[in-house]
């Protein structure tokens, strides 16, 4: 992972001050954190700093408050689960910059862990700027990210702060980053690439880069309906966005220059109305009926693309094959995952996965602990598919 400083670079921290760029935008009911996947990946960080006698500022923001203060979206309501989960007191202070933040940090201990109030109440946040940016450096010496999930915005505590301090990548930010290398930026060829999800629309800028970059590009879900449109199939029902056939059909030819095969379900599980377990038959993609709905990919194009799978040697994953949350349609989403799984056992496919849908869909397979790696990271995930530049990432290259 040439070009980013990691905490291998960092040197010497006892008693100094490092402000850590986590992700704590966790989801929560009742006042209570139902899902504490992200506090959990800033660990191997936090513990790593405070073990080494830094005392340890946590950077995060924590829903939508707009730049003004908001009781319900304050930090302190994640506090206990960071407690829960790092297994030692952690103190909360209640803003991030300013005279409140310094008196605050002030009355900490080399190895002690605070967390800082949502950046967000700051209008300088989001808005990146640099006197809001100055001020968070005011605060600390030394400057790590760990929330990739972030890395997308250009905001103050992502990108501003790291051009003021030594900036260093966490623990996660360089497993992410290394995997996400591996995955694209100098993978080991034949790649392939799974894109699925409802929209072709929300995808376009991730096709059009994967064309030129993979040699392998399997569409499924709802998007590959369209790509089905553009060759002529008449898709009955089925979800499919017919303005953007040609917008599919400069894809396919985007592939033909780049040497990349687009791989098409061509036969498919349909049904007349989206429900669970409703009648459903399996047909080649040329019996579609005028009143049927293509809702997942039949049996012997998921058999066919599993080989396709046992000739490479890296796969990047976004989006599920079929309309997974509702069974039976999770059936061809669940079986090239797990062939995947076995793959990457196996030790001859190298598998990063990303978004949500993905993530959940990998869950339901249990396979999920058997890829290489899974990207927690929506937003920042889909854009670096995309190949656009990542500010919270650039700003960390040394």
């Amino acid at each position: 992972m040439t070009g980013f400083r990691t905490l291998d670079d960092i040197g010497d921290v006892t008693g100094k001050k490092v402000l850590v760029r986590v992700d704590l935008n966790v989801p929560m009911s009742d006042g209570a954190v139902t899902d504490d996947t992200r506090i959990r990946a800033a660990m191997p960080t936090i513990r790593e700093l405070s073990d080494k006698g830094a005392i340890v500022l946590l950077l995060a923001h924590f829903g939508r408050p707009k730049g003004a203060k908001n009781p319900t979206q304050s930090l302190s309501l994640v506090i206990d689960a960071v407690i829960d989960v790092l297994g030692h007191s952690v103190m909360f202070i209640p803003d991030c910059i300013g005279e409140g933040a310094k008196a605050g940090v002030a009355v900490l201990a080399p190895g002690d862990v605070a967390v800082m109030e949502n950046t967000r109440f700051h209008p300088g946040e989001e808005k990146n700027d640099p006197a809001f940016a100055d001020a968070l450096a005011e605060v600390g010496d030394l400057y790590v990210n760990d929330a990739f999930s972030a890395a997308h915005r250009a905001h103050g505590s992502t990108e501003g702060i790291a051009h003021r301090l030594p900036a260093y990548a966490g623990r996660a930010m360089e497993a992410e980053l290394k995997a996400l290398d591996a995955a694209l930026g100098n993978p080991a060829h034949p790649v392939a690439a799974v894109v699925g999800g409802a929209k072709v629309s929300t995808k376009i800028d991730v096709l059009r880069n994967l064309v030129g970059r993979v040699d392998h590009l399997i569409i499924g879900g709802g998007m590959a309906n369209t790509f089905l449109a553009a060759r002529g199939v008449d898709v009955g029902k089925s979800l499919c966005e017919h303005d953007l056939v040609e917008t599919a059909n400069a894809i396919f030819d985007s592939a033909d220059k780049a040497g990349c095969t687009i791989h098409l379900p061509y036969d498919v599980v349909v049904a007349k109305q989206f429900a669970p377990n409703p009648p459903t038959r399996t047909v080649n993609v040329h019996e579609v009926a005028a009143d049927e709905m293509i809702l997942d990919v039949g049996p012997a194009a998921i058999e066919a693309l599993g080989d396709v799978l046992k000739t490479c040697r890296t796969l990047v994953w976004n989006g599920p094959l079929g309309a997974f949350e509702t069974p039976p349609f999770d059936t061809a989403t669940v079986a090239l995952a797990r062939t995947a799984a076995a793959l990457t056992r196996e030790g001859s496919l190298t598998s990063v996965a990303g978004g949500g849908d993905t993530v959940a869909a990998l869950n339901h397979a249990g396979v999920a602990d058997d890829f290489t790696f899974v990207s927690t990271a929506g937003g920042a995930f889909l854009e670096w598919m995309e190949g656009k530049p990542l500010p919270g990432v650039d700003a960390l290259r040394g």
